[in-house]
């Protein structure tokens, strides 16, 4: 499990042959950790030099992930797997996307950026307004929700320490809904 808090943004080496490696600067990762990368739970399976980690890409998360849009030089958020002896920040994401949302569009709005994020019904379903949503990995708040598309505003914190600010209107980004709150019975 994860906090949706982004600890570094890497960059994809290469995506091939069900197989991606990322280049970070993380540190302390061992072959079997669990990594979140754009939002998707993943196992380390080897260990590169100078910060290379590579992963196995099933071929289920290549079909539902933003996975397939990205290439060597994509920026992705990278977070270590959550330990109960720091503190918890963000809120609960398992990494398991549940739906792959286009970034419509982003407007500024004093210190924020608005970005609004189209996606299937099923997923606006599972959003509750000042809910959580995880974007790419990122741990957000739903600002507003419509048939089709929820806004979440990026403040500039986020901006800085995520690949959000560069997923522009035209980006894929990986949406996880906050498993807590689906299972609150609404």
């Amino acid at each position: 499990m994860f906090t949706g808090i982004t600890e570094d943004v890497g960059n994809i080496v290469y995506i091939r042959g069900g197989r991606l490696c990322v280049k970070s600067a993380l540190g302390d990762i061992s072959a079997g950790d669990s990594v979140m990368v754009d939002g998707v739970c993943l196992t380390v399976s080897g260990i590169g030099g100078g910060g290379k980690y590579i992963m196995d890409l099933g071929a289920e998360t290549r079909r539902v992930t933003a996975f397939r849009n990205l290439g060597a030089g994509s920026p992705v958020n990278l977070e270590r797997a959550m330990t109960l002896a720091k503190k918890i920040d963000g809120h609960i994401v398992y990494g398991h996307v549940m739906s792959v949302g286009k970034v419509v569009s982003v407007k500024s709005r004093q210190n924020t950026r608005i970005m609004t994020i189209r996606t299937e019904r099923a997923f606006i379903g599972k959003l509750i307004l000042k809910g959580s949503v995880a974007v790419n990995g990122v741990s957000l708040t739903v600002n507003e929700i419509g048939r089709t598309d929820f806004k979440v505003g990026l403040i500039p914190e986020t901006l800085r320490r995520t690949n959000l600010g560069r997923a522009g209107a035209t980006g894929l980004v990986n949406l996880e809904a906050d498993m807590l709150a689906l299972g609150a019975g609404r």
